[in-house]
């Protein structure tokens, strides 16, 4: 039977449910413990995660080789967003491209509505949208995103897909997986029209190009991490169009051969 839920409001209702406004301080372990689930990390072939609905409690497991906590944290996250949402409903393991924020709707409604409300509830059980708001005032940078990421122990992707569906400031976000541009998604506000690069290389003069030159390095220090790049690199030019300046900020993750390029106008 198809259940009606609203993540975000789902998310909330858990922490008012124990009196939290957050969960930044608290480890996951602890968390869904405490929500009277049982968390495991154990090596998991081909996952991240998955759950394991029992007749008198759930089981969720968290793949123990994950590098960075901060994934481990969207991941037990997702987990319980089946567990409030999902109970006993048939679910797939949670690959790695099941918290690939930037699938399209389309697609992500092909591989099932309950991944889409996983991942929008687990967001908003890290980020909650209330404390975000309050914390992303000021500039739209790279350093806002970092800290941001630092508040809420959160990965700079999460970060920067949550503030871009909160629209805070006009940003796009392009993923380039494996030298080739997989999806994109930008602000309502951003009024631009993004060029066609999906399963292509990224543009010759874009920055996502010179990271994927160098073998994903960290090829800029912090203070250079926005780089100035023409509104055509991305963007087309429509006739009444001007080649005005924007910017470009990239995320590399070697590990997983992907670039997030952050895209903004000044």
């Amino acid at each position: 039977m198809k259940q009606n839920n609203n993540p975000q409001n789902k998310a909330q209702e858990l922490l008012d449910k124990f009196g939290l406004d957050d969960i930044i301080d608290i480890p996951m372990s602890d968390f869904v413990s405490g929500i009277d689930l049982i968390y495991m990390e154990e090596p998991l072939k081909n996952c991240d995660g998955k759950i394991i609905f029992g007749d008198k409690k759930t089981i969720i497991k968290v793949d123990s080789q994950i590098e960075f906590e901060q994934r481990k944290r969207f991941v037990a996250a997702h987990e319980i967003g089946h567990a409030v949402m999902h109970h006993n409903m048939s679910l797939s393991d949670d690959i790695f491209s099941n918290f690939n924020l930037f699938k399209n709707v389309e697609k992500q409604l092909r591989s099932g509505q309950q991944e889409v409300e996983a991942n929008v509830f687990a967001s908003e059980l890290l980020m909650p949208t209330r404390l975000f708001k309050k914390e992303a005032k000021g500039k739209f940078s790279p350093l806002l995103i970092k800290q941001l990421s630092e508040k809420f122990n959160c990965s700079l992707t999460a970060v920067s897909f949550k503030y871009m569906e909160m629209n805070l400031h006009p940003i796009c976000l392009i993923l380039t997986e494996r030298g080739r541009v997989k999806y994109w998604k930008k602000s309502e506000d951003l009024h631009v029209f993004v060029k066609e690069c999906t399963k292509l290389a990224p543009p010759s003069d874009s920055v996502a190009m010179e990271y994927l030159q160098q073998n994903y390095k960290f090829i800029y220090n912090f203070e250079e991490k926005a780089q100035p790049i023409n509104k055509s690199t991305w963007f087309e030019l429509k006739p009444y169009d001007e080649d005005s300046d924007f910017y470009e900020y990239c995320i590399p993750t070697k590990s997983h051969q992907t670039i997030l390029s952050i895209i903004w106008e000044d």
